[in-house]
Parts: structure tokens; C-alpha cells; sequence
């Protein structure tokens, strides 16, 4: 048995020991009052880390950590919090075992090839990781016995630069392990604990890292170690890797080399879940495991098929990774005797019917190798269903091969801390703990107008000078010329109605749809007594030429005077920029080509901090909107080339009903009608739209019976 320990200690004093106990466990990352410890020893030193605890503590004067231990006020927010702490990671969380099963029971391990827990560990590239981490920590709260295996990433996704013509760069900025929340994992011989990928030549070693999120422990691979050759070190170097026999490579080292992993742990897993075809390969490795004990390979692929919950997140074609089958040879001729199948059985198990020559799906493989298999919304549920429909053409009519839990959203991760103390103001005692009941929601009614519109504007206010204070730094620190500088929104005013747009830049997301019309969009941001402004931000794959393409023209844009400074592109979209988006806008824009969207997320993050959304009716929004929550464009715009008909309707929409409903005030200058929307956005969307409810519909509809099936 290994276990981890803290890769360097902290130079803290005695009585404050916890600080590093809690800095290692990303629990303060959804606990305002946990950040704060760390703000109140410096704010400055906390704002330079980019609020990293780690970073923080490292960083204070002794003198500084030794004065908080003698401060009587500091001591007892100190005492209060790390008591709250302690005895959160010390219980079990009652949901689970009350509802499902046993809590001491063997866990259910988590597959996902990113994860978006904070931005001091950047390994995600946007809402699949999002929805990763979001399920972590809600897991976490409610007692799910999970266990997650992941990627470390050295250097991440992309760190995106934009050039003076608009055309996103990727800048490589390595993590540093040493300053975030992760520790080594040790083995019995004293070093760190390395892994080997079995039946690939050359070896491929994995070393192994954690991260503690609340009561749920992530373990993290990472491939750059001496023990590989140059080509091997590069395989979990970063995310999505262009190359498709790296690709491959990554692939195979996450799906089996993350199975031998919990091996080497000792964890005996009782259900594994797939977010994502990228780990699939971890049903191969169970089915061969099984095959060694002595059952027949068809009892070995029921077995595990019965215990196994795939989850699919894109009918996106493209999103679908799909292996040539001489790749496929080239790795896994050594594979298949073990699994005790011949070539022609091995790549039928990633054959889509829709497309048999094209190579081994991963998503394929995944579908058929499990009997739990979800979409994450109801259409996607009927588009999933229609993309795979050969996979089960022999199933009686009406059966549902692919299933739909909608995606939700870690409300204490998302919701602003100042919402936060309005809604433990006028909810009651207990709403966060019930935060998936609607009932709890009513209250927000009583909620002053004018407290919740300025609780908003004070969002705003805090997203604007967060962007201008970035802006000012690349223009000090990096030289940044003016242009640049100009489109990252320093001429933003928080006065005016402010739209925010950040997503990945992928074509079908349609983030220019908004200039079709350039000439009616200055007329609409450019209106002397009722402006409008428009913040952009999100990241193009590297290798995703027309998405880049896309991002360009909206920085052009932002870039352009006509628009007079009420475009802005804010570069390098991540976790914090987020949060700041989310919180401050006034409207969440969500221009996808239907059916693409499978669900998203972005919107549930606004809506439950009071940011209505103007949507095209696709993925998540289609269960969300009731008609006073926000606002659907393009119902009656059909399919095929639908670019016209919906910019149309964004445009009059904006015109005839946004833009006037938020400039409609009353003698107290609180718009009280747009407050209404504001309320009516939090009441709907938070507790449907929440990763509880998420959580607990994955329990009792998939995690229980595959219990069962396993038990």
C-alpha cells in the first residue's frame, strides 16, 4: 500500500499548522470563507499568487505568519474554518450511503481526460473539464465514493497570445508542481511512485501524482520522467495532442496505463465511469484482467459492460476520435492474444456501422462495451441516439441505447461569494445543503430589488477593472501595443448593458454570428442613450485553423474604432477569467449551430448568478428557458443555413426587447422589471441545473444498478 505526502512543508508557525493541511486539499477552492484565511494574512501577496494558497504561503515573511498567530480575530476565523474542514474530510457524506449503497463499499473510479478543478492546475481546455472537476466536487459533497484518474499536464492546454493581426498564439508556460495543490505519490522503496504501461514496446512509465478534492482523490500520470525516451516523456506533455499516433499513444497510457495504476494503488474498484471516449481503453485492460483470472473473454466483456457508465458529450463528428487501423496494429498486435480474440474481432469492437472504413471510434468502442451509456441533455439524448443508431439495430423498437442526464453546474464553486451572502440573507438557514430543491428557491422573491442590482453592478463593476488591470499589464510588463491593448476592453464602462460571449472558439459555436450585420451592430452598441457592449473571450484548438479563423475576425472587430470601444476580446480564457464573466455580465450569449450543442454550461454558471441568456435553442437552454428567464432566438429558423434567420433574431430581440427592459428604470434607477428576469434566471436554473441534481440522477439511475451488477 503507498500513500502521498507533501512533495515540500511550509515555514509555518505551530498554531496556524493547519493552513497546510488545508492548502493541499482544493476544498477551499468552493469555500469563500476558507480563501478568505489566506487573503487576510496579505492581499497583495494573495492577489500576486493569482490566489494560490500555495503560492501565498510560500511567498509571506515569516514575521507576517507569526503576527496572524498572535491576532485573537484572525485565530478564531482560523479555528472555525479548519474545525469546519477537518470534519467534512473526516465523515463520509450521508446522500449516498442512505440512498445507494454502503459508503464503505468499493469505489467508482472516474475516467476523463481533463479536469477543471482551479486555475493553478490548468488541465483543462474547457467545458468537458469543467464538467469533470464540477463532478469531483460534488461527489465529494455528497459522499460518492469516487476515486478519479486523469493526465498531469506539464504544460497545459494553450496559453493563448493574440498577434497585432488577431491570429492566436500558443505560448508554452510549464506548471509548476512544486506551487500548486498536488502532492507525489510515494511507493514502498521510498521515490515516487512510476507505473508501466503494459504490452507497449519501448516501455512507457508513468509517475504518479494526487490531488485531494474534499473527501474525493484524484490521481494524475505523468509520462515526463527519465525512465522514457524523448518521444515517451512528450506523451502527457500536453492536452489534445495534434499527432494522431501520439494521440493514440496518450490514449492507450490513459485508459491502460490509468487501470494499472489503481493496481499499483491497490484499489479494488466496484464500477468504472467514462467521461469521453479518450480513456475507453480502461475496458480493455478490465476485460483482459478478467480473462487472466480464468473467464472466457465474452463472460469477461459482460462483466464489465455491466459495471461500466460511458458518458458522451459531443455529436460533433470531429469530436470523435477515430484511430487508423494499421495504428491500431502497430500498437495492440501484442494486445489482442491476451484478450484471447482474434484481429478481425479486436477492431470490430471500434467499427462504426456509419462509417467501417474510417477506423477504430473510440466512442464506438465505448458505447458497445457499455451497458449504462448517457448523453448530457435530453436533445442530445435524441441526437446521440440517432448518430449510433446502427450499433443497436437489432434492440426492440423504443429501447433507449443512450440514455441523457443533463449536465449541471458545483454551485458553491460558481455562485459569486457577495450572492452568496444575499441568499444566506433572505434564503435561510440550510439552503445550500438543499440547493436542488425548488422549493428553497422561492425565497428569492424577497429579495430586495435594489440589493440584488447592486450586488450585480458591483459583479460588474469587479469584471471591468479586473480586464483594464489586465490590459494595463501587457502593456507595462509585455509591451503590448496599442491596438491590442484597446481590444482587450480597457474603454469598457460598467453603466452600459454588457453581453459576455466565452466559449471555445469551434465553428459551430458561432461566435461571429453577432457580426453578420456589422452596420445594425454599431447602431445597436453605439446608441447614444441606450449603449450595449459586447465581451469576448475563448480559445481556438491549435490545430483548429477555422476556429482561429473565427477568433480573428472577432478580435478585428474589437480592434475596429467604428465599434467604438464596445467590443472587447480578453485573452487567455481560463478558470479565473470565468469567474469574472460569469458573475459581471449582464447577458450570456450562446450563438451555437443546432443540433451541435450537446448541452453547455457557461449559461447555468450565469443564470444562477442573475446574468439571464439570450440562446439559439439548442442543448441545455431548451429544458432551461420558461418564457421569463432570458430569451430564445431563432425558434422558427429550421435547419440547413440558418446564419441569417438567427442573427436576424439576435438582432431584434437585442432592439425591441433587451436593450429597452434594461434601460426601463424607475425613480429609484433600478430597473425593476429586468430584476424580475434576474430573479426569475436564479430560480429556474439553480436548482435543476445543478451538479447535485446531476450527481444524484447519475447515482440512482446508473451508479446504483451497476452496483448492483458487480456486487
Amino acid at each position: 500500500m503507498t500513500e502521498a505526502s507533501p512533495q515540500a512543508s511550509f515555514d509555518l508557525p505551530e498554531r496556524l499548522a493547519g493552513l497546510g493541511q488545508l492548502a493541499l486539499n482544493l476544498w477551499w477552492s468552493w469555500h469563500p470563507e476558507a480563501r478568505m484565511l489566506f487573503k487576510m494574512l496579505d492581499r497583495q501577496v494573495w492577489k500576486e499568487s493569482v490566489h494560490n494558497p500555495i503560492r501565498t504561503l510560500r511567498e509571506l515573511p515569516r514575521e507576517v505568519l507569526e503576527a496572524a498567530a498572535g491576532d485573537a480575530e484572525y485565530l478564531r476565523r482560523y479555528d472555525a474554518v479548519l474545525a469546519r474542514f477537518q470534519e467534512y474530510v473526516a465523515s463520509k457524506g450521508e446522500w449516498f450511503g442512505q440512498r445507494v449503497d454502503d459508503p464503505g463499499s468499493r469505489p467508482i473510479v472516474y475516467f476523463s481526460a481533463e479536469y477543471g478543478l482551479h486555475h493553478s492546475l490548468p488541465f483543462y481546455a474547457g467545458g468537458l473539464g469543467f464538467l469533470a472537476g464540477d463532478h469531483l466536487k460534488e461527489c465529494s459533497d455528497l459522499g460518492v465514493p469516487l476515486v478519479a484518474v486523469g493526465f498531469m499536464y506539464p504544460e497545459g492546454y494553450v496559453r493563448q497570445k493574440i498577434r497585432e493581426d488577431g491570429w492566436q498564439e500558443g505560448t508554452d508556460e510549464p506548471v509548476d508542481r512544486d506551487a500548486s495543490p498536488i502532492v507525489r505519490v510515494w511507493g514502498e522503496d521510498g521515490k515516487q511512485l512510476v507505473v508501466r504501461v503494459p504490452l507497449i514496446e519501448p516501455p512507457i512509465h508513468v509517475s504518479v501524482w494526487k490531488v485531494a478534492v474534499g473527501r474525493v482523490t484524484l490521481y494524475l500520470m505523468d509520462t515526463d520522467i527519465d525512465l522514457n525516451d524523448p518521444w515517451n516523456r512528450q506523451i502527457s506533455a500536453r492536452l489534445y495532442i495534434g499527432d494522431i499516433e501520439q494521440r493514440l499513444r496518450q490514449e492507450i497510457v490513459l485508459g491502460i496505463g490509468g487501470y494499472n495504476l489503481l493496481g499499483a494503488l491497490g484499489i479494488r474498484h466496484s464500477v468504472i465511469h467514462l467521461n469521453e471516449g479518450h480513456p475507453a481503453f480502461a475496458l480493455l485492460e478490465a476485460v483482459r484482467e478478467r480473462v487472466r483470472e480464468g473467464l472466457s473473454y465474452e463472460r469477461a466483456v459482460q462483466e464489465v459492460g455491466r459495471t461500466s457508465v460511458f458518458t458522451t458529450h459531443t455529436p460533433v463528428p470531429a469530436g470523435h476520435d477515430v484511430f487508423p487501423f494499421p495504428l491500431m496494429e502497430k500498437y495492440f498486435t501484442a494486445y489482442w492474444p491476451d484478450l484471447g480474440v482474434d484481429r478481425e474481432t479486436f477492431f470490430g469492437l471500434g467499427l462504426n456501422p456509419e462509417a467501417p472504413a474510417a477506423g477504430f471510434n473510440m466512442t464506438a468502442f465505448a458505447l458497445r462495451m457499455s451497458a449504462h451509456c448517457n448523453a448530457v441533455s435530453q436533445r442530445h439524448g435524441e441526437v446521440a441516439r440517432q448518430m449510433w443508431r446502427g450499433l443497436w439495430s437489432g434492440l426492440p423498437q423504443g429501447k433507449a441505447a443512450i440514455d441523457h442526464v443533463t449536465n449541471g453546474v458545483h454551485l458553491p464553486t460558481w455562485l459569486e461569494p457577495k450572492m452568496v451572502l444575499l441568499l444566506n440573507k433572505y434564503l435561510g438557514d440550510g439552503w445550500l445543503d438543499n440547493h436542488d430543491d425548488p422549493s428553497v428557491w422561492r425565497f428569492v422573491d424577497d429579495i430586495p430589488d435594489e440589493e440584488l442590482w447592486q450586488a450585480q453592478y458591483w459583479s460588474k463593476v469587479k469584471l471591468i477593472n479586473f480586464i483594464r488591470e489586465c490590459a494595463r499589464r501587457g502593456w507595462a510588463g509585455e509591451g503590448l501595443g496599442p491596438s491590442i491593448v484597446l481590444a482587450q476592453g480597457v474603454m469598457l464602462d460598467p453603466s452600459v448593458l454588457t453581453i459576455g460571449f466565452a466559449r471555445r472558439f469551434a465553428t459551430y459555436k458561432r461566435a461571429n454570428l453577432i457580426f453578420r450585420d456589422p452596420e445594425r451592430l454599431k447602431r445597436i452598441v453605439n446608441n447614444r442613450w441606450r449603449p450595449v457592449q459586447i465581451i469576448f473571450a475563448g480559445k481556438a484548438h491549435p490545430a483548429d485553423l477555422p476556429g482561429k479563423k473565427v477568433l480573428q475576425d472577432v478580435f478585428r472587430a474589437a480592434q475596429d474604432p467604428q465599434f467604438g470601444g464596445r467590443v472587447a476580446f480578453v485573452e487567455d480564457y481560463g478558470e479565473r477569467l470565468a469567474q469574472y464573466l460569469v458573475h459581471g455580465v449582464d447577458v450570456w450569449l450562446n450563438t451555437p449551430q443546432p443540433p451541435l450543442e450537446a448541452s453547455g454550461t457557461s449559461g447555468m454558471k450565469a443564470a444562477l448568478n442573475g446574468v439571464p441568456q439570450l440562446s439559439i435553442p439548442d442543448g441545455w437552454w431548451l429544458e432551461g428557458f420558461n418564457g421569463r428567464n432570458g430569451w430564445t432566438a431563432g425558434r422558427d429558423a429550421g435547419g440547413g443555413d440558418r446564419d441569417a434567420a438567427d442573427a436576424e433574431a439576435v438582432y431584434r430581440l437585442l432592439e425591441e426587447e433587451i436593450v429597452p427592459l434594461y434601460y426601463k428604470t424607475a425613480d429609484d434607477d433600478v430597473p425593476h422589471d429586468w430584476v424580475r428576469v434576474m430573479k426569475e434566471a436564479i430560480k429556474s436554473v439553480a436548482p435543476g441545473f445543478s451538479a447535485r441534481r446531476m450527481v444524484k440522477e447519475y447515482a440512482l439511475k446508473f451508479y446504483a444498478p451497476a452496483l448492483r451488477e458487480g456486487s
